[in-house]
């Protein structure tokens, strides 16, 4: 690379050439031989901070009119800033009956939250928008320390304006927290790249298994790819590159293994069971139903997932696998605005700088390793996203908004500098034509959704792209204008799904960023799910639009959210949907009559979304609650949350996610009821919805797996044994009086 150095006030400050490294030459402190020793210009640091704040209001706007999110989540939150032991195991409830189907690291942060400030939808969320500026903070440092504060501004704000990030940055499920510790493992794999430091590798192993706590084998997926290119690249003997991965290993072990290790060894009567697994392990859990059944589709306690029979290439329920997957009309708006650019950039770099010396030889040494660990980062993920056969749902995908961010902000600054050649400057000009194209292709998938912007969109990014190819005869002034409005077309469409993400109302269970698209979920998250996983698509009921239910409509956006209130005490009753959801996703409209066990109460029973809550349910759990472990049980969490999260008391989820976890077992629950230990059962809507799904596989429904008759056994026998009245619209089974009116029956 021979071109010359601009001003250091340039926007786009190129690397000065390198001659091959001296060894023995002394480096400043904190400097290596892969990294460059240019002085910052004026206007950096400036942008980094407007970077961040920008990324900040982005993410905290709006925030609390997605209530509680996913009530499911936001339970076990609720549980963990009431109960310790709640906490350390991720319990649905702090009567500790069983947990989530994932391990708790996620939920730590939002339990310490509520802990401090109380209970309420900005407690719980916050932390995660919070996740999203590290995690931009993070993607910076990473690329500029190579690239340069340009490609890092570009990385920072590709990033932010990713719909898939606004989206999940805001929401309580585990990928927030995972999106950002994998962009620190990417990090710290960089910086044990420049110089081979051993330090830092075992950092990465660190991030990974806090990681592996927060959604388990998906925070081994980009491991391959970054561990060949340390094996390769660092600029160290052979043996020693080995030991480094090996020490990184045992960090990785270490720091996932010692919550395993204590849970697996905790005396299982004395712990919660573990949610989603069929025989009350957390290793069966992370080796089938999270693990590798997701990747081929045989997962015990999924109900829509698995493999097509006879193959064929589809993903069962949950889509037709193969690469085209990402660009879906499901997926495509969420993650691939610049998924084709980011493809390109990788391949470009890797080109550019093929012929380096080992990493920290050189700064293109150093660069062609960056593009090899954010590059294998993304093909490794997007190929088992675009291949897995088990349970995917979109937002998965936020995972890959890291490494396409930082793949474009590298290559873009990377062709700027050689500009100069035609084979770069056609390059640069092709792919900002390209993704204007599937810019445009993607705004057209949202009928009426601002038809303007999708020709403006087209129409400036080609405009722009033949000035970056006339740059050279015109001067630098008129090149920069071009790479301006080029990069405002790429980020225009990206940003009106941001836009439309935060100022409407995103809750339930399946959940996606932006409008409603053609053939696809986009819009409000449905709220259903099943066993740890959503319906899959095609599983709708009769005349319900796919696109999902709009602001304005039954199931739709509700203004505002969930009120604020002190530790311990639920939102006031009638204000509100606990948990954020209504029969059939988002929140519900005002005026839209969902209670629990009424007609429509969540959806199928009330096992797929959240429900409202009455004021008189409220009140009637609330009474003498201090003399009960649960003030009741409901079959499924998300029904149970529901109440839960009025309430403020414990409420016991029978079967956990969706009714059908063998826990507790009838005879558990008898001896329970005997000790006074649960006051209600509310039920019969929640019967009615299990018993429609028997049949299915997996967890589907009684019958239909190792504990699919253990929910509708305990209804029957307490539909049996105790008087069900109405309270608020719901139903509820007073446990503590039996029909005999003497004892509780066995």
């Amino acid at each position: 690379m021979t071109t010359a150095v601009p001003p250091m006030d340039s926007p786009f400050p190129e690397r000065a050439p390198t001659a091959p490294a001296d060894p023995t030459a002394p480096t400043a402190p904190g400097q290596t031989a892969g990294t460059a020793t240019a002085g910052r210009p004026r206007w950096e640091r400036p942008a980094y901070v407007a970077l961040l704040l920008a990324t900040a209001v982005l993410l905290l706007w709006n925030l609390g009119a997605s209530g509680y999110a996913n009530s499911f989540y936001s339970a076990a939150v609720q549980a963990g800033s009431e109960s310790w032991k709640a906490f350390f195991f991720g319990s649905s409830d702090a009567g500790n009956s069983i947990t989530v189907d994932k391990p708790p690291a996620a939920l730590w942060p939002m339990a310490l939250s509520v802990r401090l400030f109380g209970l309420g939808g900005w407690q719980i969320l916050v932390p995660q928008a919070l996740m999203g500026v590290a995690t931009t903070a993070v993607l910076h440092a990473a690329v500029r320390r190579h690239f340069g504060p340009a490609a890092a501004l570009i990385s920072g704000t590709v990033f932010a304006l990713t719909p898939v990030a606004a989206l999940m940055f805001r929401f309580n499920n585990p990928d927030a927290l995972l999106t950002l510790l994998l962009t620190v493992t990417v990090y710290c794999v960089l910086r044990a790249l420049d110089g081979a430091h051993t330090k830092w590798l075992v950092w990465a192993g660190v991030a990974v298994g806090f990681a592996f706590l927060t959604k388990t084998l998906q925070a081994f997926v980009i491991l391959p790819p970054l561990a060949l290119v340390y094996a390769v690249c660092a600029p160290t003997r052979l043996r020693r590159r080995l030991g480094q991965l090996l020490l990184a290993g045992a960090a990785m072990v270490v720091a996932g293994g010692w919550w395993v290790a204590i849970v697996e060894l905790w005396p299982a009567s004395s712990r919660p069971y573990i949610g989603g697994s069929q025989n009350n392990s957390f290793l069966e859990l992370t080796l089938g139903y999270n693990g590798l059944g997701r990747i081929n589709g045989n997962e015990t306690g999924s109900v829509g997932g698995g493999a097509r029979p006879g193959g064929g290439g589809g993903g069962g329920g949950w889509g037709e696998t193969g690469i085209e997957r990402l660009f879906s009309a499901n997926v495509g708006g969420q993650i691939s605005w610049l998924l084709p650019a980011a493809l390109v950039m990788l391949v470009t770099g890797v080109v550019i700088t093929w012929r380096a010396r080992r990493a920290a030889d050189s700064l293109e040494g150093m660069a062609r390793a960056a593009f090899l660990v954010w590059g294998g980062a993304l093909l490794i993920t997007a190929l088992v996203f675009s291949y897995m056969q088990g349970i995917f749902h979109e937002y998965y995908t936020v995972a890959l908004a890291p490494f396409v961010a930082a793949l474009v902000g590298m290559g873009v600054a990377m062709l700027w500098e050689e500009r100069g050649s035609k084979a770069a400057a056609l390059t640069l000009s092709a792919t900002l034509a390209l993704t204007a194209w599937w810019s445009y292709v993607l705004l057209g998938r949202s009928a009426g959704y601002l038809p303007w912007l999708r020709w403006t969109v087209l129409a400036a990014g080609l405009v722009s792209a033949a000035g970056l190819l006339a740059g050279a005869r015109f001067g630098r002034r008129f090149a920069l204008g071009a790479a301006g409005l080029g990069m405002a077309a790429a980020l225009a469409g990206p940003l009106a799904y941001c836009l439309t993400t935060v100022d409407s109302t995103r809750g339930g269970s399946i959940v996606t960023a932006g409008p409603a698209v053609s053939g696809g979920r986009g819009g409000m998250g449905m709220g259903m799910r099943f066993g740890g996983g959503e319906l899959p698509p095609g599983a709708f009921p009769q005349g319900m639009p796919q696109g999902g239910p709009q602001q304005g409509q039954p199931g739709g956006g509700a203004q505002g959210g969930p009120p604020q209130f002190p530790r311990g005490q639920g939102a006031a009753a009638g204000q509100g949907f606990p948990g954020g959801q209504g029969a059939l996703g988002g929140r519900g409209a005002r005026g839209t009559e969902n209670f629990a066990g009424g007609p429509g109460g969540g959806g199928m029973g009330g096992l797929l979304g959240g429900t409202k809550v009455g004021t008189e349910a409220t009140a009637a759990l609330r009474k003498d609650a201090g003399k009960y472990t649960w003030v009741a049980a409901a079959v499924g969490a998300q029904n149970a949350a529901s109440y839960q999260l009025a309430s403020g008391e414990p409420v016991m989820p029978i079967g956990g996610f969706n009714g059908s976890d063998p826990s507790p077992t009838l005879a558990q629950f008898q001896a329970y009821v005997r000790s006074g230990k649960i006051h209600y059962f509310i039920g019969e809507g929640a019967r009615a919805g299990a018993e429609g799904q028997a049949g299915q596989t997996g967890r589907g429904g009684p019958g239909a797996g190792p504990g699919g008759g253990t929910s509708s056994a305990i209804t029957s026998w307490i539909q049996a044994n105790y008087r069900s009245t109405t309270v608020g619209g719901a139903t509820f089974y007073d446990l503590t009086a039996p029909l005999n009116g003497t004892s509780a029956p066995s």
